[in-house]
């Protein structure tokens, strides 16, 4: 894919004034105000992975509207002292998969809770968390325009509260140092980390990968790849919901909610993603609050720096959160 969006010097300065709502404030306090008055709830069961160095639980803590949420928490074994923790989001359609797959973090010597999605992981990796009230099990997407008219009904109300539920769940376990928490994902997940560093305002740091979720209004009208087209299609048969669609997705646009965050930041961007536009990921870059970086991947579409990246990312967590795990010798 040759380059398509805004010239480099362009991305890096592209900074859209986007409109808020000007109940954005009260409608998030009160949903996880809501979500709070839920006991969290949070167990740990162990599971035999096979595996010896890293000790895995199963996951379950209260989310949304107090529906049951899954995941899993990876522990490198033979820890001494509380260990700083990455919590992790996943990209659209997947799940939180097999308990032995995603062990980076763990292997760095971190606590790592990898969130399941509501409602998905049947598209790329499994999942095993329904959304409650609206369907039955994991399904395949999309989820993009699921009570789209309305911000109480939309779906990633309730996506946005889980995370944030994670992170209380990650603090809740006795192995997590809970002032050294950071928040990570790419795609949806990075959306999500975006998302949450901005309604969780004691975090250590945030790094969010090729993000999603970011300038709507742009990302929907410049590609043509799902999910964003979800929203397109949807519109051209809805030609009378434009603009409320449009209003409800300004109550979860990363660009708006980056401008509230504060933890450090490293963002990665592929320069040739046809999937989140380069120029969505610098409008939630640029409109970040806190200290930024971010590494630009010039001829890789919406995969990003991938293993490259990883090794960027942990010497960068290494600065942010200090060292990993100490062990008994």
């Amino acid at each position: 894919m040759a380059y398509y969006d805004l010239p480099l010097d362009e991305l890096r300065a592209y900074a859209p004034v986007l409109p808020e709502p000007p109940d954005l404030e009260a409608f998030w306090a009160a949903t996880l105000a809501d979500a709070r008055q839920h006991p969290l709830d949070a167990t740990f069961e162990r599971v035999d992975t096979g595996l010896r160095l890293i000790e895995t639980f199963d996951v379950t803590f209260r989310g949304f509207g107090g529906a049951p949420v899954k995941g899993w928490l990876h522990l490198p074994v033979g820890a001494t002292t509380p260990l700083p923790a990455v919590v992790e989001y996943v990209g659209y359609g997947g799940g939180r998969g097999l308990a032995h797959e995603r062990l980076l973090f763990a292997a760095a010597g971190y606590a790592h809770l990898l969130m399941d999605t509501r409602g998905q992981g049947s598209a790329w990796s499994v999942g095993e968390t329904p959304d409650t009230g609206t369907a039955a099990a994991p399904a395949l997407p999309g989820f993009m325009t699921q009570g789209i008219l309305d911000p109480a009904t939309y779906y990633y109300r309730r996506v946005y509260t889980d995370a944030v539920r994670a992170v209380d769940a990650a603090r809740a376990h006795p192995a997590v140092d809970p002032g050294r928490v950071a928040v990570t994902g790419g795609s949806q997940g990075g959306g999500m980390t975006i998302a949450v560093a901005g309604l969780v305002p004691d975090l250590a740091a945030a790094a969010p990968d090729v993000p999603f979720l970011c300038d709507f209004r742009r990302a929907t009208t410049i590609t043509d790849r799902d999910p964003y087209r979800e929203i397109a299609r949807y519109l051209k048969v809805h030609r009378d919901h434009v603009e409320p669609a449009y209003r409800t997705l300004s109550y979860f646009d990363g660009v708006v909610l980056a401008r509230r965050a504060s933890a450090p930041a490293l963002f990665s961007v592929g320069l040739m993603d046809t999937i989140c536009p380069p120029s969505t990921v610098y409008a939630a870059y640029n409109a970040w609050g806190g200290r930024k970086r971010i590494e630009e991947y010039p001829f890789n579409d919406h995969e990003g720096g991938e293993g490259f990246h990883e090794r960027t990312k942990l010497d960068w967590l290494r600065e942010q959160l200090g060292a990993g795990s100490s062990t008994q010798g």
